[in-house]
């Protein structure tokens, strides 16, 4: 009996190794040694070495001389490189500025009837486009407005809804001036680049405050 069991440990124990032994050399048969052989390493340093032959080095001497003349010019470069094209494009938007900026100028008024309406600026806050508004009555009566009667429409002719802050439904004779803003949805403002404004009283519809050309600040 004794005899059986040492021979069936040492056949547990000879086919564990030689099971052992396979698995491990699968495991590490895409593994290789690396390739120290000073031949190879010699290659190498001979392709780094002609990879960094295209890189110049600066003399320390023309670096210093080269920022002390930006020093001496006041942080300009005094040897810039010519570039023509570069610098017409600056005069070119240059000169195309001005007339972009010219093309409307504030305040824009209308007047009828001895009333004038006239927007001062346009300002985008939050989710609205404001425009500032002036009102005032030069004439001898008093003028009653229904701000549902303001049409606001853009430069494709769609109308938009707008709102009325801190201007009077009763405008009173004299002098005095009140300011407030017309608001309009920024989500009504796609592609929309020019605003146009009317405005009548209530209820004669005699007066007609009309002015175009307003435009959408993006």
């Amino acid at each position: 009996m004794t005899i059986v069991l040492l021979v069936m440990m040492f056949g547990a124990g000879i086919f564990s190794s030689s099971t052992g032994y396979k698995l491990g050399r699968d495991a590490l048969k895409e593994i290789t040694q690396p390739d120290v052989r000073p031949s190879n390493i010699t290659d190498r340093i001979n392709n780094s070495s002609s990879r960094q032959e295209g890189v110049k080095l600066l003399r320390e001497e023309d670096i210093i001389a080269q920022v002390k003349k930006r020093i001496a010019a006041g942080g300009v470069d005094p040897d810039p490189p010519d570039q023509p094209q570069a610098q017409e494009k600056p005069e070119e938007e240059n000169q195309a500025q001005p007339e972009t900026t010219n093309q409307v100028v504030f305040p824009i008024v209308s007047r009828d009837g001895g009333v004038t309406l006239e927007i001062t600026s346009t300002q985008r806050r939050s989710n609205s486009l404001q425009l500032n508004v002036n009102l005032k009555n030069e004439g001898d009566q008093s003028v009653r407005f229904l701000y549902s009667f303001l049409n606001v429409t853009d430069n494709q002719g769609r109308a938009l809804s707008a709102s009325v802050d801190s201007l009077p439904g009763q405008l009173p004779p004299g002098s005095q001036t009140y300011t407030g803003t017309i608001a309009i949805s920024t989500a009504l403002l796609d592609n929309v680049q020019e605003l146009a404004i009317s405005l009548t009283d209530y209820p004669d519809q005699k007066l007609q405050l009309q002015m175009s050309g307003i435009p959408v600040v993006q």
